[in-house]
């Protein structure tokens, strides 16, 4: 991933976010506090290899990368919730 939108496309595929998200940084925080369309339990999202985003864009790192923290530390109830790893070499 080299770009914010390659980012949003990768997180979207890989926890099957809902068809009305936005594809931009507040779309994500929505939709990743208000997990309401996942089963119950823990969902985990891995991202692997951050350094390409983060050499390539930093800002767009930064930025996805607080919208992931302030989305899993939320604490808005419910019975699904998300973590988040964050690989690096």
């Amino acid at each position: 991933m080299t770009t914010s939108a390659e980012a949003m496309d990768a997180i979207a595929e890989a926890l099957e976010l809902p068809h009305h998200f936005g594809h931009n940084l507040d779309a994500l925080y929505d939709v990743l506090t208000d997990l309401s369309w996942l089963p119950p339990g823990e969902h985990l999202l891995i991202w692997s290899d951050p350094s390409t985003l983060w050499n390539e864009d930093r800002s767009a790192y930064d930025a996805i990368r607080t919208v992931l923290a302030e989305a899993v530390s939320d604490g808005t109830p419910g019975e699904s919730f998300l973590s988040v790893l964050i690989t690096t070499d």
